[in-house]
């Protein structure tokens, strides 16, 4: 697998944080990587995410969100998705980044979705453009979690294990 680097941004286009992936595939809007969590364990309180845990991250050139699929890396099982909203990713020949707007969504593997961190994205200084753009990216996430679409397909078959 090719080595892929990730660039998280801030809102303003300051580098917050990078870190190195494998490239799984890319598509003509899209590159999808999978990296380990390398940070040290922390419970958000919805999910604990633990060092080792396995993360496929899918950004995209024209839409307003990356969605990392979180899985654990000692039990195999799927912890849910964790949803950016973003400026559309901008793409490298080996590195993809992207700017965090603040807000984001978590989709439980049963297909619940969480909406998270509205303060701090009220708080950035956004155009009305920008703004409404992030909250359309909010609708697109719930609507594919809703009707099952890539990348939350596997809700479907996750609900269905435990039935």
């Amino acid at each position: 697998m090719t080595a892929f680097t990730v660039i998280k941004r801030d809102a303003r286009g300051n580098e917050l944080l990078s870190y190195q992936g494998a490239l799984l595939e890319i598509g003509a809007d899209f590159v999808c990587i999978e990296a380990e969590f390398a940070l040290p364990d922390r419970d958000l309180g919805y999910v604990a995410l633990r060092h080792g845990d396995v993360w496929r991250e899918w950004f995209y050139r024209e839409r307003w969100y990356n969605v990392f699929r979180v899985q654990d890396g000692a039990r195999g099982c799927l912890k849910g998705w964790y949803c950016n909203i973003t400026r559309p990713a901008q793409f490298g020949t080996d590195w993809v980044a992207a700017d965090d707007l603040c807000l984001d969504v978590f989709v439980y593997p049963d297909g619940r979705t969480l909406i998270l961190d509205e303060a701090e994205f009220v708080a950035l200084a956004l155009p009305d453009t920008e703004r409404a753009a992030a909250r359309r990216a909010v609708q697109q996430i719930q609507a594919l979690v809703r009707s099952r679409q890539a990348p939350f397909a596997e809700i479907a078959r996750q609900t269905e294990k435990t039935n």
